[in-house]
């Protein structure tokens, strides 16, 4: 899918043996560049993700992770998802979960570093331990899991936290409002078609 987000910058991917995923990782902001090097950490996020993920991927599928900033994932999230403001995590399944174990591209997360600052900052944790709890819940929409209704937000909360246990980061989600307020997109969304006026 050549019309996904993606930077301008080629990275080099790197496999997952552990995973089974191959990750490419880009930099979109000199700022993510200035926390050194992220690389360890995301992958092992991605590990303890998929460990309590319920659908495995394709052997060897393609995990695309891009870190940009505030201005581009707000284009990104009013172009693909109508939201004209900045987020923190988008997720662009490459198909649907029925298709996950047998398709060689498992899809795109995007994250925002200025969000998650500010995240990090309201909630009392530290960035890394942000970006991993963000890398970890993108993953999960790609393989399928959402919160629309409060049996999945509870399913989707409970595999964070036992990821995240993994990693020896505490529970986010302890006294707080675990459901995010925008909804996920269900399936690989298509670039909106603009339509001449009336």
């Amino acid at each position: 899918m050549n019309d996904r987000p993606r930077s301008r910058r080629a990275a080099p991917r790197s496999e997952l043996p552990a995973c089974g995923l191959t990750l490419e990782l880009r930099l979109q902001s000199r700022r993510w560049r200035e926390l050194g090097d992220l690389r360890p950490r995301i992958e092992a996020a991605i590990a303890a993700g998929l460990a309590e993920a319920r659908l495995r991927p394709f052997e060897g599928a393609e995990l695309s992770l891009l870190l940009t900033d505030d201005k581009r994932i707000r284009a990104v999230n009013r172009d693909w998802r109508g939201f004209d403001k900045p987020t923190n995590v988008l997720s662009f399944p490459a198909v649907p979960p029925e298709r996950v174990a047998s398709s060689p591209v498992l899809g795109d997360i995007v994250l925002a570093l200025e969000t998650l600052t500010r995240e990090a900052e309201a909630e009392g944790k530290s960035l890394g331990d942000h970006l991993s709890h963000l890398v970890i819940h993108g993953l999960l929409h790609l393989l399928g899991e959402d919160h629309e209704t409060e049996a999945e937000a509870q399913r989707m909360e409970a595999m964070e936290t036992a990821a995240l246990a993994r990693l020896g980061i505490a529970d986010p989600y302890a006294g707080t409002d675990p459901h995010p307020t925008e909804p996920a997109p269900a399936a690989a969304p298509r670039k909106k078609q603009s339509s001449p006026a009336p």
